[in-house]
């Protein structure tokens, strides 16, 4: 009782210390919300720096053995600092475990998350799937409101009115930034939404990213996560122990510190309302053991440039994009003093922004003019002509401009040409600068996919599916009238 009114208190303080502008300005169902879509800031289309085609094939290639030797060793070490509290308990060394028990469980849960979430740790979806789903459980996240604030946070990377995931709103009181270490702050906020999901009642902020049909699963998530967390409560009170809740449901309390460290990295004191990366993300080089524990997210930059890349690629695709990117802080520390700076500042002036950032001037976009088609007419039946057969690789793509529209050829295999609608249902994302696997392309900017079989979509965040369309070989010239043969609603 005591601690849900010190939870309650704080919460009123946070919520009135940053004074108006989080109230009004950076709630999803606030008035900056439709500013930024009315400015053009909600789902616009982003820089992204160029890089040759096979070489992002390749580092976009996903295995189940990397991730599962990865997770394993978490979980390894996570039952064995539980094990260890369990026999040092009430003894002084049991302090040594809580602190490791409370980072692996509460911390290091939240990288497994993000990158089960986008689907590319494992290349077998039920292995993301069964990760994420624990990890969202340790980290008290709804697993399917967290997919889709997700979703968002890449199309409106800290677009202020749009992007829920901005931790830290200006201005930031920096003494209560300790606060946050403990989940002290969020903690109380997630626990509310959730019982009030599990009434069946929706958050007016939730609504804004989540679709309708998905409330039904949010509802029933939420059930079970207070199912279980019920279940542990009640075997305390049984046993008349603390160390059940101490093991299920407190660690994400006392264990948040570990993600806070890193995670408050990523954006914070970066510019607001910006349509490139580099602004507003921030890289930041780690040591092994901690690459290990926050599965090379330091390299945040390059994952909101290419989120299709598995984490265990990201090293590489850094090194590989160093020429047009901005130099990352050399540490966690030089990343605090320059986010502490600024946090300051900002109590002074709101408008005070990071300057030192030396940013590459580069013009120059991921689509280069070689891979993009520009149809030709040939008679006057309607035919257009896309080139010759030879001169598409099996597994290559192109991007075909139109009066009609933009499309996708692409050549799965030697037998198979297909030419579909070229940009993603859900967002603004060229579909020929994702990935293709097979018969399915994945959206480079969210990790949806599309059957090229039928142009269905099978994973968020894509629902509506694209069309195909008729496209033949004629002694070796590709040739289509861009006609429809199969349309999903």
């Amino acid at each position: 009782m005591l601690l849900t009114l010190f939870w309650l208190i704080l919460f009123q303080v946070t919520h009135l210390s940053m004074g108006e502008l989080t109230i009004s300005n950076y709630r999803l169902d606030g008035p900056r919300n439709a500013s930024s879509i009315s400015s053009g800031l909600a789902n616009a289309v982003w820089w992204r720096p160029p890089i040759r085609r096979r070489k992002l094939e390749a580092l976009s290639k996903r295995g189940n053995a990397r991730a599962t030797r990865d997770t394993a060793l978490w979980l390894t070490l996570t039952a064995i600092s539980g094990f260890g509290l369990y026999i040092t308990w009430l003894s002084w060394w049991s302090f040594l475990f809580i602190f490791c028990y409370g980072g692996l469980y509460g911390g290091a849960a939240d990288s497994r998350w993000h990158e089960c979430g986008h689907g590319t740790a494992f290349r077998s979806e039920t292995l993301n799937n069964l990760v994420y789903y624990l990890a969202s459980f340790m980290l008290w996240r709804e697993p399917t409101v967290w997919r889709w604030s997700h979703y968002r946070h890449h199309t409106d990377t800290i677009i202020v009115g749009r992007d829920y995931e901005i931790a830290y709103p200006r201005p930031t009181k920096v003494w209560m930034l300790p606060l946050t270490f403990s989940h002290l702050l969020n903690g109380p906020k997630l626990f509310i939404r959730i019982a009030k999901h599990a009434t069946g009642r929706i958050d007016s902020q939730v609504a804004d990213y989540v679709p309708a049909s998905e409330f039904r699963k949010v509802f029933w998530e939420a059930r079970m996560f207070l199912l279980i967390n019920l279940g542990t409560l009640t075997a305390s009170l049984i046993l008349w122990s603390f160390f059940p809740i101490l093991l299920i449901g407190l660690p994400t309390i006392y264990g948040a510190w570990l993600f806070v460290f890193f995670g408050l990295t990523q954006h914070a004191g970066l510019r607001e309302d910006v349509l490139d990366h580099r602004e507003n993300t921030r890289t930041v080089l780690m040591n092994p053991i901690s690459r290990f524990l926050y599965s090379n997210m330091n390299y945040h930059l390059e994952h909101h440039l290419f989120p299709e890349v598995p984490y265990y690629s990201l090293p590489s695709l850094h090194e590989e994009l160093a020429p047009y990117l901005p130099k990352p802080s050399p540490s966690c520390w030089h990343a605090y003093r320059e986010i502490l700076d600024i946090f300051k500042k900002q109590n002074q002036d709101i408008q005070a922004e990071i300057i030192s950032r030396d940013i590459p001037d580069v013009l120059t976009t991921i689509s280069s003019e070689k891979s993009v088609l520009l149809p030709k007419k040939i008679n006057f039946n309607g035919d257009y002509t896309l080139g010759r057969v030879q001169d598409l690789p099996i597994g290559s793509m192109r991007r075909v401009e139109h009066s009609s529209g933009t499309y996708l050829l692409c050549r799965p295999s030697e037998q198979e040409i297909i030419l579909s609608d070229g940009v993603c249902t859900h967002g603004k994302a060229l579909l020929s600068d994702g990935v293709l696997e097979g018969l399915i392309i994945e959206c480079p900017k969210h990790n949806g996919r599309f059957d090229l079989r039928s142009g269905a979509a099978i994973r968020d965040p894509a629902k509506k599916g694209i069309n195909l369309y008729s496209c033949s070989s004629d002694e070796g010239t590709l040739v289509t009238k861009f006609k429809r043969f199969k349309e999903l609603r």
